[in-house]
């Protein structure tokens, strides 16, 4: 799997929201940029226009809000596409955006998966999206029809189970505590018991059968996944 290099500038005053986003993405491959008012998100952007790919904007800042940011970049001819990030679900919130130039709007609480599903949509409608297929030895995943083949024949695995794959194969190596595989796949805003990743790996387990051992339980830790 080639690496990913694309790099995504985060704009939020709230700092746990920041930590959470940037593990996030982190975990999928991206370089971040973080900032934490809207002031701060532009300069950081002129630093470093040429590298950002994309740009996660809350609309509630300090010094200056989202909209804001955003109707001074796009005056200044930024064409990096921009996704406004708020609390606000508003219908005039989101139409005063797209006016002012944004490519899409997600509202707070929103699952990991579907943040990491706005963002390749956008990346790839402006020629930024990464590989549509991901794999590890024989096993295979397909990001856009979301299947999963093993050997070449296709794994039945629901949606949380097949977001609990990816992550794994875009960290392999990588260990991680069952928290964080829970803020990383099931989010933030999960209340559910953290024993969630452990029945969901077994289901994992059973249907890759002989690659099964790929993921590996690290004692008194958490999870591995490797060959």
């Amino acid at each position: 799997m080639k690496e990913n290099k694309r790099c995504i500038l985060l704009a939020d005053d709230e700092v746990k929201m920041v930590r959470a986003i940037s593990d996030l993405l982190k975990a999928n491959g991206y370089k971040v940029i973080e900032a934490y008012d809207g002031e701060q998100a532009i300069d950081k952007y002129y630093e470093d226009s040429t590298k950002i790919d994309l740009i996660l904007l809350d609309v509630m800042m300090p010094k200056k809000d989202g909209f804001a940011v955003l109707s001074e970049l796009r005056k200044a001819s930024c064409l990096v596409p921009i996704i406004m990030v708020t609390a606000r679900e508003e219908e005039y919130d989101q139409l005063k955006g797209f006016n002012l130039g944004s490519d899409d709007y997600i509202a707070k609480p929103f699952s990991p998966s579907l943040l990491m599903a706005r963002i390749e949509a956008v990346l790839k409608r402006t020629g930024k999206g990464s590989e549509s297929e991901i794999s590890f030895e024989e096993l295979k995943l397909n990001v856009t029809s979301r299947t999963c083949t093993n050997d070449n024949i296709e794994i039945e695995l629901t949606k949380r189970e097949f977001d609990l794959l990816h992550f794994f194969i875009n960290n392999k190596s990588r260990i991680f505590t069952r928290e964080q595989i829970l803020n990383n796949v099931w989010g933030y805003e999960f209340e559910g018991d953290i024993r969630t990743v452990d029945t969901h790996i077994k289901q994992i387990r059973i249907k890759l059968d002989t690659k099964s051992a790929y993921i590996k339980t690290v004692h008194r830790v958490g999870y591995k996944f490797e060959e």
